[in-house]
């Protein structure tokens, strides 16, 4: 849903894809310099990354970020939380989608519960290799491949950490989606030590002499594919730079305040960071709070998801897009007036339908 952040045949990804197909090849048995510079250009974006590897999708790199954190801890279960997706096989929205991957190694927690999560992460230790949140030794797994757009260096450069109030740092974090400007893409990088697994010309950083890890081989044809390494030196440096990810995502605050302006007091509301937001309308027993999506999903009555559907089909009968659920993502060159469009379309579905919504 982010993949065309870049905004629709941008002119710089359109030369970009010209000049590579026409000067390069649309695939080449070997690295290239390119993919150097913008693996480079990523590290720099995203100081956790000190190495990275490149993927075809954000499922890949979720994927392989997993295989690192069973090889260097030797464990297997990895704690998630409902309602997240990472991926085509790592679905957890309404609990283990039938399709995941490795059914029973999944602890799931539940977002906005401290607790509860402090409680898995402790009983866990020693089984658990991987969580989304820094505890007892589990990697931390950061998936950006959504949110990586939500400020220069990532949500995670936006978000402190309480006990020392700096900046987040995981392990590993996952990228992809808009980062080759909506060319098949992932990656995946994070500590040194972790990425030395896949280094085949040596032994793990991590390695112990009572347990010795031996490199993980990482291959697939289209893995630094041309196009995917050109545009996506274009996107980071020239296109989607930290300057412009700043100004794209302060709009979108603005654009989601203004939303809630114009629905204030009704069962109406919308979530989000910078320039991803998505409307809600609420079953009456929330109030005006959101605790997660799957307690939201489960508390909606028949006649709030027929609701939800006029809104989406208006929208789109209006000339705006937005996901079927309610998933708005701005993208680069939308303009404040092309906004004030859908502000002032909001603001007559309130007024038309205001004794459903109150």
């Amino acid at each position: 849903m982010t993949a065309g952040l870049c905004g629709h045949s941008n002119l710089k990804i359109r030369d970009t894809i010209i000049s590579t197909v026409s000067k390069t090849g649309l695939n080449l048995g070997a690295t290239t310099v390119t993919e150097a510079r913008f693996a480079e250009e990523i590290c720099r974006r995203f100081p956790s990354m000190e190495r990275l590897r490149f993927c075809n999708s954000g499922t890949e790199a979720n994927l392989y970020a997993l295989s690192i954190a069973r090889r260097a801890t030797a464990l297997s279960k990895i704690i998630v939380f409902s309602g997240a997706y990472h991926g085509g096989v790592l679905s957890f929205v309404q609990g283990v989608a039938g399709n995941n991957v490795e059914k029973g190694d999944w602890i799931i927690g539940k977002y906005n519960d401290t607790e509860g999560t402090q409680r898995l992460i402790s009983d866990n230790k020693g089984r658990a290799a991987a969580v989304l949140v820094e505890a007892n030794g589990m990697l931390f797994i950061l998936d950006e491949v959504m949110t990586s757009r939500l400020a220069p260096g990532g949500l995670q450069s936006a978000i402190l950490n309480p006990h020392s109030n700096t900046a987040l740092k995981p392990d590993i974090t996952t990228l992809g989606k808009y980062i080759a400007g909506g060319m098949t893409i992932g990656a995946f990088g994070g500590r040194e030590d972790l990425l030395s697994i896949y280094d085949p010309r040596k032994n793990s950083k991590l390695n112990e002499p009572e347990r010795p890890i031996r490199p993980m081989s990482h291959s697939g044809t289209f893995n630094n594919n041309t196009l995917a390494m050109n545009v996506g030196l274009a996107v980071l440096s020239t296109v989607y730079t930290a300057e412009i990810c700043t100004e794209l995502n302060s709009m979108g605050d603005w654009f989601r305040q203004s939303i809630l302006d114009r629905c204030r007091g009704t069962k109406m509301t919308v979530t989000g960071i910078g320039a991803v937001c998505n409307i809600h309308f609420l079953p009456s027993k929330f109030g005006s709070q959101i605790l997660n999506v799957e307690a939201l999903e489960n508390g909606l009555t028949e006649s709030d998801r027929i609701l939800r559907d006029i809104f989406w089909f208006k929208v789109i009968q209006r000339g705006f897009w937005m996901a079927r659920r309610g998933m708005l993502a701005l993208i680069v060159g939308t303009t404040r007036s092309e906004l004030q469009g859908f502000l002032d379309f909001v603001e007559d579905s309130v007024q038309e339908y205001l004794s459903f919504i109150a």
